[in-house]
């Protein structure tokens, strides 16, 4: 492995950790755009996605008779009776001037830009420039997922990517995400309702971020929660191979049980030392996975099975949170998970009740500058939802203040339940909480 390479996986490493860091310190609050990285289930069910394709260009090295590596990926999860998760790019062509960065570097594909499938042939890769590919992955039941149309990173990455270029402002990265999401309806009748940003930056100008921008486009957070490798160059192609299935053969080894819920992240592309090692080591990950009844299906599918994190469907509260959510409501938090036993405050009442318009309300309010009520700035995350619940009369003040912090009455959850036509049970006096809501929830046909 070259120094490099060490760095690259050791800035990596860094990051996430300094990530989680963040995250265990950082309030989670209720969100319609949820961040799925793996679902709560009893079946050995899961899903596997690929970034940065569609990929005209063959494998490298190719053994596929020169077949475009998209094309290789597909008939390789076909052959097990699998289904991928395609998270494609539109066009990375118009990302010039630019230079090619080092060999084997993060800036392999581009300095300034990415450039998908490689420096200088754009041409080969994206849902602009390959059509056939598309075709062929819808009809064999694959998914796309969006992960933008240019892959131009929608804020500033000091780490690893300093000198990159970035999206100004949280326009241009709609405007960005709505180029592929009407490329793939006007040519397909295809909706996109899952997004992976570029390298995971959330960040966007302007106080925003992802989630701001997935939620104005109505899209569900992709992540994902084991790393298939694949991506990083090691010392030559059959390393990089057994870096795909080796942890998932030791994983398996430890528990059969480990990959149930869970979504594998691959690459529909080349590595940073212009290799495809997944052409090959997918087959073998695939096999390992088949091996102990594992079903491997889209991410939207997985969804279908079990929506959350901590919770399984099949139980009272997950059943009331998932009818909540197929009619537009929004029981879970950010990290998508229910959290049944925190109590329920007025804030996340209103945001549960009024999340995807919610979300536009807020957007409106940082732009303008102004608030809802004098204890709930701008920029708070249930600001638009509170407006929105306070405009309706389902939620009003307390002593000239909302109070969104405040535990949300029995009455309070009948009234926003009734204002929003959704019948619920009589509810225990006092305080409440996520679950004994969920639980509550009268299931209808309707």
């Amino acid at each position: 492995m070259s120094m490099v390479t060490k760095g690259i996986g050791l800035a990596k490493k860094v990051k996430h950790h300094f990530q989680d860091e963040i995250q265990a310190r950082r309030p989670v609050y209720l969100s319609p755009v949820r961040r799925v990285e793996r679902v709560a289930t009893e079946e050995r069910v899961c899903a596997m996605t690929f970034d940065d394709g569609p990929c005209r260009l063959p494998a490298n090295p190719d053994s596929f008779g020169k077949k475009p590596l998209t094309l290789v990926l597909a008939e390789t999860l076909e052959k097990y009776g699998a289904l991928g998760t395609f998270d494609v790019v539109g066009d990375t062509g118009k990302n010039y001037p630019d230079k090619a960065g080092k060999h084997g570097s993060a800036s392999w594909g581009g300095v300034a830009f990415d450039h998908y499938p490689d420096f200088g042939k754009d041409s080969e890769g994206g849902v602009a420039h390959c059509p056939e590919l598309v075709e062929r992955l819808l009809e064999a039941g694959h998914e796309i997922t969006s992960h933008t149309w240019a892959h131009i990173l929608f804020g500033w990455k000091p780490l690893v990517y300093g000198r990159r270029k970035h999206l100004q402002g949280l326009d241009a990265v709609v405007k960005d995400l709505k180029t592929l999401h009407q490329a793939m309806e006007g040519q397909w009748g295809y909706r996109i309702g899952l997004s992976r940003p570029p390298h995971y930056v959330d960040g966007i100008q302007g106080g925003f971020s992802s989630y701001d921008a997935y939620g104005l486009m109505e899209y569900q957070y992709m992540g994902a929660s084991f790393d298939g490798a694949g991506w990083l160059p090691l010392a030559n192609y059959q390393a990089e191979v057994d870096a795909c299935w080796q942890p998932m053969e030791q994983a398996l080894a430890k528990d059969k049980e480990f990959f149930r819920g869970q979504i594998i992240f691959q690459k529909d592309g080349y590595n940073m030392a212009r290799r495809s090692p997944i052409a090959h080591g997918l087959d073998k990950q695939l096999a390992l996975l088949t091996a102990q009844g594992y079903r491997v299906v889209t991410v939207s599918q997985l969804l279908k099975l079990s929506p959350f994190r901590d919770v399984l469907p099949s139980t009272p509260e997950g059943t009331g949170a998932r009818f909540l959510l197929e009619r537009g409501w929004c029981p879970a938090y950010q990290d998508n998970s229910l959290r049944p036993g925190q109590i329920l405050t007025r804030g996340e009442l209103a945001m549960m009740a009024y999340g995807w318009p919610g979300v536009a309300r807020r957007v409106e309010f940082i732009q303008s500058g102004q608030g809802s009520f004098p204890d709930v700035k701008a920029k708070h995350p249930y600001s638009g939802a509170i407006a929105l619940a306070a405009e309706e009369k389902a939620l009003g003040l307390i002593q000239g203040r909302f109070g969104p912090d405040k535990p949300a009455t029995s009455a309070e959850v009948a009234k926003v339940f009734q204002i929003k036509g959704q019948h619920i049970s009589q509810l225990p006096q006092g305080v409440l909480t996520h679950g004994q809501v969920f639980a509550a929830v009268e299931i209808t046909s309707s």
